[in-house]
């Protein structure tokens, strides 16, 4: 990019812009996952829509590449790009709850913890991810999965309308009434369409849960997973549960013995009273010998925040993932193998239940593709060591290709890498949605300005 045009941006800007020659340069280009390294040409730090549109403006004169940043979660890095522009939306972090509405109103940087304390001093909850380190506007534009999908939706689910710049430096509102076709596309289009400057998320009422995981060890993991794939389809949509195959991580939280351990089990989360919660779970807590059982009433944020601490920024992660309608035999014994030989402590499979108030929304109400799916399904490989990184990606590719046979198809957009073939799984992530999706790209950003993301097109 050329120099003076970066420094006549600099100048345009109220908020900073960022160069190779500043300082605070490798801190602010630094991305969540410290397996992906790029060297922008220049980070603007955005105050606020003004310098969203400014930013756009010149990455579409200068014909350079352009990445937008929410929290800089994205797994594959798709919050930078090399030598090109990043519109940083960090400094974009309000979150602002109008109770009498129900209604909150999220920036496009800020961060699910953000979200998650605003609403909980209000007395209520959106339907995020399970990292409090996680941006609002990653999480959400690619549908979002979390703790309370089964009881309150996916977080798209939740999203009654957006601020968009779109490629041309127009400002948009979109919603059911406004450029609908825009919104329909935002609920699981991922970064396609526009630089979304706030979310208006509706409000749930809820302040507390009853939370927390129960463990086996993992040679209970074929017994334990089979009673779970069968009792949570029918659980009460109260009851939101994800099965992990993990490492217990040495700290306090966990007894003695059990850290370092390689365990299975189900991080739970029941938007109830602890007396219902104790009834709901009594078929699983039957099974097999619990080496630990954590569930206690919690306030949500607690939750919410709980891996945090354990997964700081800079550590090297892969991951791969897939939908799946069915949990079969075969599928179980894959899992008990690869989860028997997790390559670091960090690394680890979770599997997200997607049904219960999420699969009540309409196949074609939205763009996410995968309303039929009973389960999200995620391997991951972590370490903060970067000369593990091919192993960390062996392992996750290894787990993946042995489990994408019985799978549906197609993976969540939040989770998926950039390497490989890429471009189908992209594709199939959308199914049926994609033609709908290319033909709206087309009448948003014709030029594809958006492109650095898990790319959709324009027609």
């Amino acid at each position: 990019m050329d120099e003076t045009a970066i420094a006549a941006l600099g100048k345009r800007l109220r908020g900073r812009l960022v160069t190779p020659e500043d300082a605070v340069y490798d801190e602010a280009r630094a991305l969540f996952n410290g397996m992906i390294d790029k060297r922008p040409a220049a980070i603007a730090q955005c105050a606020d829509a003004s310098d969203v549109v400014t930013v756009l403006g010149v990455a579409r004169t200068e014909g350079v590449d352009l990445a937008v940043r929410g929290g800089g979660h994205n797994g594959a890095g798709l919050g930078s790009v090399d030598g090109g522009l990043v519109v940083d939306l960090s400094p974009m972090g309000d979150v602002r709850v109008d109770p009498g509405a129900g209604v909150v109103h999220a920036a496009g940087g800020a961060l699910l913890r953000d979200l998650d304390a605003a609403t909980h001093l209000a007395g209520g909850a959106v339907p995020v991810g399970i990292f409090g380190s996680t941006g609002v506007g990653g999480l959400t534009l690619g549908g979002g999965v979390g703790n309370l999908t089964r009881t309150l939706g996916l977080t798209v689910d939740s999203l009654v309308g957006a601020d968009v710049v779109l490629a041309d430096g127009t400002t948009v509102t979109a919603d059911e009434t406004h450029e609908p076709d825009l919104f329909w596309a935002l609920r699981g289009g991922g970064g396609n369409f526009g630089v979304v400057t706030e979310f208006r998320f509706r409000m749930h009422p809820m302040t507390t849960v009853v939370a927390g995981p129960i463990l086996w060890s993992t040679d209970q993991t074929p017994e334990v997973l089979s009673a779970y794939r069968d009792f949570i389809v029918g659980a009460p949509e109260e009851l939101n549960g994800y099965f992990v195959i993990l490492t217990v991580p040495p700290v306090p939280l966990f007894p003695q013995e059990l850290q370092q351990q390689q365990v299975c089990g189900v991080v739970w989360c029941y938007a109830g009273s602890p007396e219902d919660a104790a009834e709901a779970l009594a078929p699983i807590r039957a099974v097999g010998k619990i080496a630990l059982d954590g569930v206690a009433q919690m306030p949500l944020p607690v939750l919410q925040g709980f891996f945090d601490p354990l997964f700081p920024p800079g550590d090297q992660w892969y991951w791969r993932t897939d939908f799946v309608r069915e949990i079969d035999d075969a599928s179980v014994a894959i899992h008990a193998d690869f989860g028997a030989r997790l390559p670091t402590p960090k690394s680890a499979m979770h599997m997200y239940p997607v049904d219960g108030a999420a699969a009540r929304v309409g196949a074609d109400d939205t763009a996410w593709a995968y309303r039929d799916a009973r389960w999200c399904q995620v391997m991951l490989g972590v370490d903060p060591d970067p000369a593990k990184a091919e192993e960390l990606r062996a392992f996750a590719v290894g787990y993946w290709e042995a489990l994408h046979p019985h799978s549906m198809g197609g993976g969540y957009v939040n989770m998926t890498m950039t390497d490989g073939d890429n471009d189908e799984r992209v594709r199939a992530s959308y199914r049926g949605h994609w033609d709908r999706l290319v033909e709206i790209k087309g009448r948003y950003d014709p030029g594809n300005l958006f492109h650095v993301n898990q790319n959709i097109p324009p027609a």
